[in-house]
């Protein structure tokens, strides 16, 4: 790539009071670092020239006052081509623009503007008009940069409108979410009282069994059987000796003196006989 610092010597040779002019100088990329440690070149001329862009950083250059950027071949300018407050006069003569940034519209101190012979979009192109003329550059400048405030303001009414259906759906997104982190908390809150209930029921249902089975032993004791007399039941009798009843146990039909008979002879041999006899009489 050629440059002026290469081709045509140092800048400050070419510079003449407050006019630097490049022009002619078979360039291809703007010397941008050398412009801008001179800061008193507010004309400058890049015309006829092989420029086919501009970097970012020329629209650093906010010194510049007139610049001729014509009969090269830019396709466009730079996006922050308005931080070029301090132009007054630009001539885009012959170059291949089809729009101009929207940025164009902060050039407030533009006052001369041509850009004739550019493939410029129809609306951009009737906006311009001829530029035949001084007169005629002069109201070109005006009326682009009434236009371009014009495409700036629909672009910032648009991002606004964008803006806001972003923020519709954000507001739409945070209530669903609202809604669906009340909904999940409800039905934790459903589950958790539930599962108290359950557990309730289950504590209560032991408590009652347990006082069933505390109950139990006390109601089969009321419920044993009273003697008619409502006292106590007798103790049964104590058993007398078992050789004496053993003797004495015979059928009912027996008389009681065939028995008596009975025992005293089969019995007379042995001493508890005596004791027997000797205790019936006594009664």
């Amino acid at each position: 790539m050629t440059k002026a610092g290469s081709k045509g010597g140092n800048l400050r040779d070419k510079l003449d009071g407050n006019e630097l002019d490049l022009s002619l100088s078979d360039l291809n990329e703007v010397p941008v670092k050398e412009l801008a440690a001179l800061p008193k070149a507010t004309i400058l001329d890049l015309s006829c020239n092989k420029l086919t862009t501009l970097p970012s950083e020329f629209c650093g250059l906010t010194h510049l006052v007139k610049l001729d950027l014509s009969k090269n071949k830019l396709r466009q300018l730079p996006a922050d081509f308005g931080r070029l407050v301090n132009l007054q006069h630009l001539d885009l003569l012959n170059n291949r623009l089809v729009t101009l940034p929207v940025s164009f519209a902060q050039l407030k101190s533009l006052k001369w503007l041509d850009l004739k012979d550019n493939p410029l979009d129809p609306v951009l192109a009737k906006v311009a008009g001829d530029c035949l003329d001084e007169k005629q550059c002069k109201q070109c400048a005006n009326k682009v940069l009434q236009h371009m405030k014009a495409v700036q303001a629909d672009q910032e009414r648009e991002r606004q409108r964008r803006l806001e259906i972003d923020r519709e759906a954000e507001k739409k997104w945070e209530a669903k979410q609202r809604a669906k982190e009340a909904q999940e908390r409800e039905l934790r809150k459903r589950e958790k009282a539930e599962e108290k209930e359950r557990r309730r029921k289950e504590y209560d249902a032991l408590k009652a069994a347990k006082r069933e089975q505390e109950k139990k032993p006390k109601k089969e004791t009321n419920q044993a059987p009273k003697s008619k007399s409502g006292s106590r039941p007798r103790k049964p009798p104590p058993r007398k000796h078992t050789r004496s009843w053993a003797v004495l146990k015979q059928p009912l039909c027996t008389s009681v003196n065939t028995i008596y008979d009975n025992a005293v002879r089969g019995l007379r041999s042995h001493d508890i006989v005596q004791w027997v006899l000797q205790t019936d009489s006594q009664q």
